[in-house]
Formats: structure tokens, C-alpha cells, sequence
């Protein structure tokens, strides 16, 4: 199957070969005929397996004649600033061929800026929840809009979003095309899209919350203080050139960012506790390549798209297994390769498994030689652990069942006492 099979006009497929598009993935063929027979859509597909384009090309194609005099003809909400600047220029990058006008609505930029933008005439805007309805309050009508996107829905329900989402819905006009992507499923969006969508398409290219197959995951048991040193050694010693490490906490992420620094690795971190331009800034170094090492928490996990990325480190797992699926997408993406290494010290060894039963596939797990576990290491809450499992066992040995009395033929005898009476004296 080819994209000028799938029904893409000209200056779209000229645009996606100059990009090095050959043929598109399995969500781009479902998705983009029913996007362009303007079909309202679910659909859950991996992250890494090119959404964006999904979504993207069908939507300049339905929009490239234009209408003078309409306002705003389409809107495509993210979760964060970082996804929305890659959907922004991915946008750019298809519609070099066109004449349609899109503008970026993400906080962090000059409000006023932005309305001078809209009221030079916009057709898509690309936008966060609560950017795009500060516009709304300041003026911004979305009467004119045929085609509304939520891109990684689930992501935006669990940001807190969804307040937004149900405000902005009123908004749009009766007659619009919905389009609903997510990387996951779960209960939150499926009340979401009983909510904006009308008769769906259900579009699903993959088991719910599972990882491409082109990502070769393994775990490496080490013990908790040597995990910054196995992770400055394997970048050096297999010469990683580009490298995303997750932590859990920002916390976490400025230590380590301090010890790869005295390795000698250069690295930048971003998390929520740096401002946005300095985030932005950060991720731009390290698409250049001018940075080898970039530490993230999980508000970065889904936001980024860092082309050819190789490797993906988790240097602690995430507390909510479906962010490790968000987490190592960011390698592996449409068709590629990428290797997602994992480090998990004695608390974290059980903890894998629950990810292993939303993923379906077993981890393999190793040990670097020179970083085996000391096996005489005890979690610190191994005597709590171990109260709470004997009390369950005390719990369970004292539980006796009663003994069933034996039915008899005698038992069943009702013995009848002799009621006591006394003698009335007579009058």
C-alpha cells in the first residue's frame, strides 16, 4: 500500500517525499481513509507509530481549498508544549506545497503575540488545554471548526485536562469530525469518548498498552548506590552517542545530572521545576547533538520526538506502569530499531513484573559483570514486610471451620419437655 493509494493528493505526497516517507505505517493506512470521509475516529495505537501523520495529512488535504471570511477550520489539542511544537512543525514540514496557515497556542509565549497571529487569519491552530481557553475567554471563536484532534488523550486526562476538554467541546459546532488518538486505553478515555464522539470508527493496530516490537528491552540488576556508575559505564563503554534517561523524581534527576557531570558526560535535564524556555532550550541541544545525555522525568515521556533516537534508559521505573510504555516510545519509532535498558535494584525487582503483565512480554534481565548485586543487601523495609506477611499467615492458621455436626435419625427426634403446671386451688 502506498499513500497516493490511500487516496493523498500531490502536493502532500511530493511533501512526504522530500521527507523520506516511503510507505505508511498501519495506523496511517486506517486512519487516513476514514479521516478524509470525514468519520469521526477512536484509535490506540503505539506510541512511535506515526499518529501525527495519521491524523496530520488527511486534515491539510480535507482543508486545502480555501474559505474566505471562515475563522479557524481546525484544532488539535496536546498535553504538553514540547508535543505540541513537534505536531506544529510536522504540520509545517507537510504543507510546504499549501496555502494553509497554521500558528502554535502553548504557554510560556506572549499572549498578545499569539492574538495578533489568530486575527491575521489562521486555519489550523495547534494548541494545550489551557492555553487555547485563555483564548477563548480573551475572544477566540471556534464556530467555524469541521475538524477537532485530541492527540494522547490519555495523557491529558491524567495531566488533569479533562475540565478543559468538556468546556472546550461546547464550544465547537454541532457538525464537526472528532478525531480521538491515544497511546493507551483506559477507563478515563473511554467515558471521554462516549462524550465528544458520534458513531466512531474504532481503529486499534496493536494489543491495549503494549510496546513495538522493534525496541529490545532488557533490565540490569544492580544494587541502588551503583546505579549512576553502571549507567556512566555503559554509555561510555558501548559509546552510546545519544541517550534518554528517565528518573522518577526531579529530585533524582539534578543528582544524577551532578554525577554524569563529573563522569565527564555532557547532559542537560529537564523536568517541571525548570522553566519552559529552559526546557525547550535543553531538548533543542540534544536534537543537535550537542548534548550526549538527556535526564527527564515523566512530563517529558510523551512529549518528545527526538528523530533516530537510539536508546531509552529507565534509571528508575516509573510509579505508574502504563508511563513505562510512554517512556521507552521515544525509540523504536516508525519501523526503526531502538534498545530500551532498564536498571532495577532490589526494590524495584518485583515492581517489573507489574509491567510485564500490562505489556504481555517477559523483560529479559542480566547482570553487568563487575556490577552483580551484593546479595547480602536487605531492603530496609524487609522487617515490616515480613511482620505484615506472618500476621496474614497467623491470620489464616487461627481461621478454623466449624465441625458439621452428623444428621442422625435420632438427632431428629424433637424431645418434648414436660411443661410444669401447678395445681389451682379450688374456690
Amino acid at each position: 500500500m502506498s499513500f497516493e493509494k490511500l487516496g493523498v493528493f500531490k502536493p502532500l505526497l511530493q511533501a512526504i517525499e522530500d521527507l523520506g516517507y516511503k510507505n505508511p505505517t498501519t495506523i496511517q493506512t486506517r486512519a487516513i481513509p476514514l479521516v478524509l470521509q470525514k468519520k469521526d475516529i477512536f484509535a490506540t495505537a503505539q506510541t512511535g507509530t506515526g499518529k501525527t501523520a495519521a491524523f496530520a495529512l488527511p486534515i491539510l488535504q480535507r482543508l486545502r481549498k480555501p474559505q474566505e471570511g471562515r475563522g479557524v477550520r481546525a484544532v488539535i489539542l496536546s498535553p504538553t508544549r514540547e508535543l505540541s511544537i513537534q505536531i506544529y512543525e510536522d504540520l509545517q514540514a507537510f504543507c510546504k506545497y499549501m496555502d494553509i496557515k497554521t500558528t502554535i497556542l502553548i504557554g510560556g509565549k506572549d499572549l498578545e503575540k499569539q492574538r495578533r497571529a489568530l486575527r491575521s487569519g489562521i486555519d489550523i491552530i495547534i494548541a494545550t488545554p489551557g492555553r487555547l481557553m485563555e483564548h477563548t475567554q480573551k475572544g477566540l471563536y471556534l464556530d467555524d471548526v469541521e475538524i477537532f484532534v485530541l492527540d494522547e488523550a490519555d495523557r491529558m486526562l491524567d495531566m488533569g485536562f479533562s475540565k478543559d476538554i468538556r468546556q472546550i467541546h461546547p464550544l465547537l459546532p454541532k457538525k464537526h469530525q472528532t478525531l480521538l488518538f491515544s497511546a493507551t486505553f483506559s477507563e478515563k478515555v473511554r467515558k471521554l469518548s462516549k462524550l465528544i464522539l458520534r458513531k466512531p470508527a474504532f481503529i486499534e493496530t496493536a494489543k491495549k498498552n503494549t510496546t513495538v516490537d522493534t525496541i529490545n528491552q532488557i533490565a540490569y540488576h544492580v544494587d541502588t548506590d551503583r546505579k549512576a556508575e553502571l549507567l556512566a559505564y555503559l554509555i561510555g563503554s558501548r559509546n552510546f552517542e545519544q541517550v534518554l534517561v528517565f528518573t522518577k523524581t526531579k529530585l533524582s534527576a539534578d543528582e544524577l545530572y551532578e554525577e554524569l557531570q563529573k563522569d565527564g558526560l555532557t547532559c542537560g535535564v529537564i523536568h517541571g521545576d525548570k522553566t519552559k524556555a529552559k526546557r525547550l532550550k535543553t531538548l533543542q541541544q540534544f536534537k543537535a547533538k550537542k548534548i550526549r545525555v538527556l535526564i527527564a522525568t515523566d512530563i517529558a515521556s510523551r512529549g518528545l520526538d527526538i528523530e533516530h533516537l537510539p536508546y531509552v534508559i529507565n534509571y528508575e521505573l516509573p510509579a505508574i506502569a502504563e508511563d513505562y510504555v510512554h517512556r521507552v516510545g521515544r525509540t523504536g519509532r516508525a519501523g526503526r530499531e531502538g534498545e530500551a535498558i532498564t536498571l532495577i535494584d532490589i526494590y524495584e525487582k518485583y515492581d517489573i513484573k507489574d509491567i510485564e503483565r500490562l505489556i504481555g512480554q517477559k523483560i529479559l534481565k542480566d547482570v553487568v559483570e563487575g556490577f552483580e548485586p551484593d546479595p547480602t543487601i536487605r531492603r530496609k523495609d524487609q522487617d515490616e514486610l515480613k511482620l505484615k506477611s506472618e500476621h496474614k499467615r497467623t491470620e489464616k492458621k487461627f481461621v478454623k471451620k466449624k465441625e458439621s455436626k452428623k444428621v442422625t435419625a435420632k438427632s431428629l427426634k424433637v424431645s418434648k419437655k414436660k411443661r410444669k403446671t401447678t395445681k389451682r386451688d379450688p374456690k
